[in-house]
């Protein structure tokens, strides 16, 4: 006994049919996946386009307000210590020049830390895993 009615057409097909519609399906499955993760790529992309065009307007809005805010600074030194205008923007410069130095000197630091770029931490355990190894062997 069939625990329902079967379907006239899917009773009669061949087992070669069924293959060959399954086989179908699934490609047509497979194409419409990549479709999909094309569309999804495209989208997230146009995003991260769009975030990056977004950020360099606020980097470009940065420089000019670095711009501004060191020309008052300027003219701040020269209102408030009765100075002239150049010593104003001297003084200014000489800030500017020792935090480039500072900067510098740190960023040399860092390097002189980082390099040689070689995976120490690895190569030790590596050296470890070897000798473990060696001793098991014995």
């Amino acid at each position: 006994m069939a625990d329902g009615p079967t379907p006239p057409e899917s009773a009669d097909k061949q087992l070669g049919e069924i293959v060959a519609d399954v086989s179908s399906k699934a490609s047509l499955l497979v194409r419409e996946e990549i479709e999909l993760a094309k569309a999804e790529v495209s989208q997230k992309l146009k995003r991260l386009g769009i975030g990056a065009g977004l950020i360099t307007v606020a980097g470009v809005f940065m420089f000019f307000f670095l711009i501004f805010l060191l020309h008052m600074l300027a003219w701040g030194f020269m209102d408030w210590f009765s100075l002239k205008v150049w010593v104003g923007y001297a003084i200014v410069c000489v800030l500017l020049l020792v935090f480039a130095g500072l900067l510098a000197l740190i960023a040399l630091r860092a390097f002189k830390k980082g390099s040689p770029p070689t995976p120490q931490m690895a190569i030790e355990e590596a050296k470890k895993t070897r000798a473990a190894i060696e001793e098991a062997r014995r």
